[in-house]
């Protein structure tokens, strides 16, 4: 039995991804990211499996801002006949992160273990102390 979909908006939506078996290239695509306050630190971790972290990545302060920015090598070669869909996104990769205030490049630290970049902006929420807004309700 063959099974032959007409192309509709409905059908370009749901099966749009597997007429391809190449995968998407985005400019300045964002990876996953989890950025979080560790006391006086800040903690940004970034999904970035598959890279050379000496070679394919930077990451540098502008101001306020933490930059993480590169690029994932398509390093696979030529098609595989058998390959029907390809997720794995290629190309350049950017990622800023603003900081609650300026902070000296050597207060920043980076490691890469398993596919992750841990970035670490130490002191950098040194003295500042959260305060709790209190929320009214319409009468």
């Amino acid at each position: 039995m063959t099974v032959t979909l007409t192309r509709t908006p409905l059908t370009d939506a749901l099966f749009g991804d597997l007429r391809t078996t190449r995968p998407a290239t985005t400019p300045d695509a964002k990876p996953a990211a989890d950025v979080y306050r560790d006391g006086e630190d800040l903690v940004a971790r970034l999904d970035l499996p598959g890279i050379d972290p000496a070679e394919d990545v930077t990451v540098e302060i502008e101001g306020r801002k933490l930059v993480v920015h590169g690029e994932r090598k398509d390093q696979r070669g030529e098609e595989s006949e058998g390959r029907r869909v390809s997720e794995v996104r290629f190309g350049a990769f950017r990622r800023v992160v603003t900081l609650p205030k300026a902070v000296e490049a050597d207060a920043v630290t980076a490691s890469y273990d398993a596919g992750v970049l841990t970035v670490t902006v130490a002191g950098v929420f040194a003295g500042t102390t959260p305060r709790r807004i209190e929320v009214t309700t319409a009468a």
